[in-house]
């Protein structure tokens, strides 16, 4: 492809059976990578879930994807993602996909300098959010509220660390929405049945008070 020539060092990681550095073209489909250099995947093939293409700040990319996608910064880029790095993150269905990606939002809370608000208070936001998603904690709500977290940070900040800690979560919405809202579907409307004194005083619940 015209401005994905040459050779690239790929950094191969994760739930793969020979984890490796290898040098190799632009533009090698990313199955071939995988199974040509680092073994294939954990389980096989059909047992990948998502691959990180890039460093642990680009988005990543659903099975569905990575069976047809070539690694230049072109074909990734069309799919919302980045070449970055070059650092290959396989992660299989053995994995919590939303686990995986709180680890990577707990890494740049604890790496952000602190310097722009929207970044050293929005990281530990989607951190502190996530590792609740994790647990099925989270109401719907947030799911959309953490997306807009994401957005006021990219672009916000003066260098580009917010945009490395917000798009790996923009990633796992944009692929993993429904896998989440699957784990928490907690509604905020009060219930009566359950007792949330902080929420609304529980006598006007009752039927009789109402």
């Amino acid at each position: 492809k015209p401005k994905n020539t040459g050779t690239k060092i790929f950094c191969i990681s994760g739930n793969v059976n020979n984890p490796c550095n290898v040098e190799e073209e632009m533009g090698i489909p990313l199955k071939e990578l995988i199974e040509k250099h680092a073994g294939g995947v954990v389980g096989g093939w059909e047992n990948l879930k998502a691959v990180i293409p890039g460093g642990s700040s680009m988005p990543l990319l659903p099975k569905k994807i990575c069976e047809t996608i070539t690694m230049d910064f072109d074909s990734l880029v069309e799919n919302k993602s980045g070449l970055g790095t070059a650092g290959i993150v396989v992660i299989n269905k053995d994995q919590d996909i939303i686990k995986c990606m709180a680890r990577i939002a707990r890494f740049y809370k604890h790496e952000s300098c602190g310097q722009c608000t929207p970044c050293r208070e929005g990281s530990g936001w989607m951190w502190r959010m996530l590792e609740r998603m994790a647990k099925g904690e989270a109401s719907k709500d947030e799911v959309d509220m953490l997306l807009d977290v994401t957005k006021q940070i990219e672009g916000h900040t003066i260098c580009a660390f917010g945009e490395g800690s917000a798009w790996p979560v923009q990633g796992l919405l944009r692929h993993f929405k429904k896998e989440i809202e699957k784990r928490n579907n907690f509604s905020p409307v009060v219930d009566t049945n359950k007792n949330i004194p902080y929420l609304v005083d529980q006598h006007l619940l009752e039927k009789d008070n109402a």
